[in-house]
């Protein structure tokens, strides 16, 4: 069998990367094409009260563990399937559950860092950036925090003029010039998110072919 087609899809947090993923995931099918999130790899955070998470940096990459990553990565490329760790983002800590990836013919990884990684990054093979306006992005951050994390919005906004906004600007938008292709207005694009999903499909026919 080939070796699985590495697709990754970056971004600012609330770009619309995840919708851009699982819409190349639902046109594909799921028996064909597996998802890593890179949220995933997030490093468990030593807290006690809210002050301390207020003061951990969630987005720069010292954040993420990065060489299980690459670890994973580098095992789905070789054929063979990884167990990535399932992580609270209530607690921010990994539970003890896992889920297992195998190494289908392709394998989206998304994530706001995925092409700031040297490491990451080459390990590769087509790379999408989903780039949308700051405002947007901010109020899908701020629905996303409160619906879904249990985060008060003085908090999150907070957070985000501390650490979102300049490490987005230190690290996730200069990134983009590693890209092969830039979705504006993320998934709202429709018309580029058919041409890519159409390159995608085109690729898990070839390789599925073989």
């Amino acid at each position: 069998m080939p070796r699985p087609f590495l697709l990754g899809v970056a971004g600012g947090t609330g770009s619309g990367k995840t919708t851009v993923a699982r819409a190349i995931l639902g046109a594909v099918g799921e028996g064909r094409i597996g998802l890593l999130e890179q949220d995933s790899y997030y490093r468990e955070v030593d807290w006690e009260t809210d002050g301390d998470l207020l003061r951990h940096n969630f987005d720069h990459p010292s954040a993420l563990d990065e060489e299980l990553l690459v670890a994973h990565l580098t095992e789905l490329r070789a054929g063979r399937p990884v167990q990535v760790p399932v992580y609270d983002f209530v607690r921010h800590r990994r539970t003890a559950r896992t889920r297992r990836v195998e190494p289908l013919p392709v394998v989206v990884l998304e994530g706001i860092l995925i092409f700031a990684d040297a490491a990451v990054r080459d390990l590769l093979d087509f790379k999408i950036y989903v780039d949308t306006d700051a405002d947007l992005r901010l109020i899908r951050r701020l629905e996303r925090d409160l619906a879904e994390r249990g985060r008060a919005l003085a908090d999150v906004l907070r957070q985000y003029q501390r650490s979102v906004r300049p490490m987005h600007l230190e690290f996730v938008e200069p990134s983009k010039r590693w890209a092969d292709v830039i979705i504006p207005q993320g998934g709202e694009n429709r018309v580029a998110l058919d041409m890519v999903v159409a390159r995608v499909k085109e690729l898990v026919g070839a390789r599925t072919a073989r």
